[in-house]
């Protein structure tokens, strides 16, 4: 059985100078795995993109792994700053008004690089601790969505946990299936279609 993969950066940079590294070799590897994918994506491509010797990468990552596990968790954390801020808001006095804020929190955080996206959700190395990360952050969406639709009174579901999982796990795979494919879509006619089926789930006509 092979030995697995080291997948934890070498070393965090202590001098501003080493973060700087640090951060034009994860834009390099987000550029060149995004144009090449993950397999011809190399090291030395990353390091070539990043104008660093790759010795100096190695210093940062003991492989491209590492790097996409390190671009995947940034990914997540960007998430969950998204979902911190729309919990700070002010919510809408509807249903549907909370579920386009729902949905736009998601699709904003997919829009960067689709080519990206697609590396990351398929090929991205299954860790341990990335999939302990994966699970932290679906928990916090559910635990949000749960606690919104507790807030109104048209949502009629039996079971509003249930409810949060449904409709997380449906704006997350929806949203990455159509985004994550980079085709041309009208993401205002994507946004209204996604809303109005949560919304007719969450709360059906009598």
């Amino acid at each position: 059985m092979p030995a697995r993969q080291p997948l934890h950066p070498r070393k965090q940079p202590k001098q501003a100078r080493g973060e700087l590294t640090r951060q034009r070799i994860l834009t390099a590897a987000a550029q060149v795995f995004a144009e090449y994918g993950f397999a011809a994506g190399t090291t030395n491509r990353i390091a070539e993109r990043a104008c660093v010797s790759i010795g100096s990468l190695y210093q940062y990552y003991p492989n491209k792994d590492a790097i996409l596990v390190e671009l995947v968790v940034r990914h997540l954390d960007a998430g969950e700053d998204a979902l911190r801020r729309g919990q700070e808001q002010t919510l809408p006095d509807t249903l549907e008004g909370a579920m386009r804020l729902f949905v736009r929190i998601a699709v904003d955080n997919h829009l960067d690089d689709p080519q990206l996206l697609r590396v990351m959700a398929e090929e991205a190395p299954r860790a341990p601790e990335l999939l302990r990360k994966v699970r932290e952050y679906e928990e916090a969406r559910v635990a949000y969505t749960r606690d919104l639709l507790t807030g109104y009174p048209e949502v009629r579901v039996a079971d509003p946990e249930m409810a949060a999982r449904i409709a997380v796990s449906t704006v997350e795979l929806v949203v990455h299936k159509v985004i994550a494919l980079g085709e041309a879509v009208d993401l205002r006619v994507f946004e209204d279609e996604l809303v109005t089926m949560l919304t007719r789930y969450l709360a059906p006509a009598r």
